[in-house]
């Protein structure tokens, strides 16, 4: 399944975020994660990632330090700090109210066959 780009993006903050919020992680470790998550419908690439995390850097929700692996190899460690446990917060709030909305046009909706099989 193709997921809009649009969708991906409105998502990704929050996604990071709320990876972040159960303990630190890396570049690799998170795009792993989301893949998990979406039972392998949602494939994130290091180019989509790495922008998104320096952004959210930037903005102050997370903070990164060099970290070494088990392997021996250096890589970057990402955590999330308390005003991007506040951003999460009011995002979630923010998806649970459009994923009301949702829910209940989606309801009134009849859908044909091909629709209704991706909604089931």
């Amino acid at each position: 399944m193709h997921i809009d780009k649009d969708l991906v993006a409105a998502s990704a903050t929050p996604l990071v975020l709320g990876i972040l919020a159960d303990g630190e992680s890396y570049g690799y470790a998170i795009v792993k994660r989301v893949n998990e998550l979406s039972g392998g419908r949602m494939q994130w690439t290091d180019g989509m990632l790495y922008p998104l995390l320096h952004r959210l850097e930037r903005l102050g929700y997370v903070q990164a330090t060099w970290g070494t692996s088990e392997a021996g190899r250096r890589r970057k460690h990402y955590a999330i700090t308390e005003a991007g446990r506040e951003t999460l917060a009011e995002r979630r709030q923010q998806w649970v109210v459009v994923s009301e909305a949702l829910k209940q046009v989606w309801q009134d909706v009849q859908p044909g066959p091909a629709v209704a099989e991706g909604w089931a």
